[in-house]
């Protein structure tokens, strides 16, 4: 097992990497945030502070880039949220054609005087661009880091917050993007600080390494967030429903699926450390995942939050009734993308 990549959040195995959405880097919530006003770096922007672990202030600006040195910078965000190889890093060429094109490129800077050489150095972006199927458009979120430096800030927050704005600005009222289901940190993110929803599920999603046969799969749930709702962060709530999968007593591998429940309500536990798992246990935990979440999925229930009692975390599901419920399940429903 590779070393985490960060402390008390939790790292993961970098052969398990997700272009979009992981975020090492994002700790526990700080003080509230404060808007400051605008910016004076190359684009406007607004200041936001917020309490860092050790009870540090630690205020960033968030800014539209659009100068190709800036786009150039923002590769370095992804080697130090990720721990990259070249291969892997989306090139500033790319963020460059997309700025122009309808896509949505943001960096996050520390907010200190302009002619300081750091105010110019990102720590954390945020990139997207339009989604077409059909007759629908809508914005997917391909990429959002962070630096690990800045955890605790609420940037990751504060950046999803700036898209959604930036998105709404072009008539767009939907933005999807996908995460590990493995790593809860990031499902406590979008679902409970962000307020979206997962209804599809999608397994062996991305090739992230060479050999087929023996790689980890690169499961994914989509997020779909629909952007005309008033954004409401949300505290974690208790784990209250039947449960469809946990852990063993006294072990860290999953029990037996219960996929016969029919509750309105549907919990789904998930490791919270999985990067501290021998490697047999992590692939106990990705098949025991896929096959839940996928099956409940597919029959109308769809991931609306994480939910903590002490050291352990289950997904919440519920069950959509009537109009409201959705194409979904496992891969070929819903709106995906990504790399």
């Amino acid at each position: 097992m590779l070393p985490a990549h960060d402390g008390d959040q939790g790292g993961r195995d970098p052969r398990d990497r997700d272009p979009d959405e992981q975020v090492p880097g994002v700790g526990p919530e700080g003080g509230a945030d404060q808007t400051a006003g605008p910016s004076t770096g190359p684009t406007t922007g607004r200041t936001t502070e917020r309490m860092a672990e050790g009870g540090h202030v630690r205020p960033f600006v968030i800014r539209e880039v659009t100068d190709p040195w800036a786009f150039r910078a923002l590769e370095r965000v992804q080697v130090s949220a990720w721990g990259y190889p070249d291969r892997e890093v989306l090139p500033g060429t790319m963020f460059r054609i997309s700025a122009v094109t309808g896509g949505i490129v943001l960096g996050g800077y520390a907010k200190l005087p302009p002619e300081d050489p750091a105010s110019l150095v990102p720590v954390g972006l945020a990139f997207g661009f339009p989604a077409l199927r059909g007759a629908e458009v809508w914005h997917h979120s391909h990429l959002l880091a962070v630096h690990p430096a800045w955890r605790g800030t609420g940037l990751a927050v504060a950046l999803k917050l700036a898209q959604r704005e930036r998105a709404l600005a072009q008539g767009l009222t939907r933005m999807t993007w996908t995460f590990d289901p493995l790593v809860s940190r990031n499902a406590r993110l979008n679902l409970g600080k962000l307020g979206a929803v997962a209804r599809t599920y999608l397994p062996d999603w991305y090739a992230l390494e060479d050999d087929r046969a023996g790689a980890f799969p690169a499961d994914r749930l989509l997020i779909e967030w629909d952007l005309t709702r008033p954004h409401a962060e949300r505290p974690a709530p208790p784990p209250r429903g039947q449960v469809a999968l946990e852990a063993l007593d006294g072990a860290q591998e999953p029990g037996a699926a219960r996929l016969y429940l029919a509750g309105a309500r549907v919990l789904v536990e998930v490791p919270t450390r999985p990067e501290t798992l021998e490697l047999p246990v992590r692939r106990a935990w990705r098949d025991a995942l896929r096959e839940v979440l996928g099956t409940y999925l597919s029959r109308g229930y769809e991931v609306v939050d994480l939910a903590r009692a002490g050291h352990r975390a289950h997904y919440v599901l519920a069950r959509v009734t009537g109009g409201a419920q959705r194409e979904g399940g496992r891969e070929g429903g819903g709106a995906a993308g990504g790399r």
